[in-house]
């Protein structure tokens, strides 16, 4: 497989790139398809109230039944929210890993990335020093 340039050292689009897509449940991951960041904020600031309240309640002495239940919501709300967090994170993931490799905002000189990147876009020629052209697996 050998990337096309585009204009200005972008590749095309069109063109099949180098990363592969992200996989959720056998389908491409879509960002359409799942939990977004206001459910996350919804789902902290209700448990950010319930961590509070569940000590409080075992200590200004309410019923044990509201202590616990208390208590579960937490457990249950820790659960869903890390479980959201790990979507968005993989989504955010798989945004990056479809833009391609991005310059370090402070790097002056190439990352390894982009100096594989820059040697597969090269077209290969006999005339290397060496002998032969770059060894690919």
């Amino acid at each position: 497989m050998r990337l096309l340039p585009y204009s200005s050292g972008v590749t095309d689009p069109q063109a099949p790139g180098p990363v592969r897509a992200v996989p959720y449940k056998g389908a491409p991951l879509d960002a359409d398809r799942g939990p977004g960041l206001g459910c996350f904020r919804f789902q902290l600031a209700v448990l950010v109230v319930l961590v509070i309240l569940a000590p409080l309640s075992a200590w200004l002495g309410a019923p044990d039944w509201l202590s616990g239940a208390l208590l579960v919501g937490v457990i249950v709300l820790l659960l869903v929210a890390g479980q959201t967090i790990i979507f968005l994170l993989r989504l955010v993931a798989a945004d990056r890993r479809a833009a391609g490799r991005r310059r370090p905002v402070a790097g002056r000189t190439p990352t390894v990335g982009q100096i594989e990147d820059e040697s597969t876009l090269r077209p290969e020629s006999d005339d290397e020093p060496g002998g032969e052209g770059p060894v690919r697996e």
